[in-house]
């Protein structure tokens, strides 16, 4: 499922973390956004491992997950393009 994930850490090194983590999932479209096609089992892996690495008093971390109808209706003004399927994405 395309899934989108936007961050606010708090801290340097847990943003750090957080990014390296999304990194293997998905494109860094954004400042702290990554666009991510997730099956079930990636998406819990996902969830799992943010849960581990944020402060869940400071932090906040939203995952949009959007069927194919909403991610064709998704729309870039300036620079960029939704994101494809990479094949480096875990598997």
């Amino acid at each position: 499922m395309f899934t989108i994930i936007s961050y606010d850490i708090v801290q340097t090194k847990r943003r750090t973390r957080v990014f390296k983590l999304l990194k293997g999932y998905g494109t860094h479209v954004q400042y702290s956004v990554f666009e991510c096609y997730l099956n079930p089992k990636q998406l819990a892996a996902v969830e799992e491992g943010l849960r581990k690495l944020i402060d869940l008093q400071t932090d906040s971390i939203r995952l949009y997950l959007l069927d194919i109808t909403a991610v064709q209706r998704i729309q870039v003004l300036g620079i960029g393009q939704v994101s494809d399927d990479p094949v480096y994405f875990h598997t």
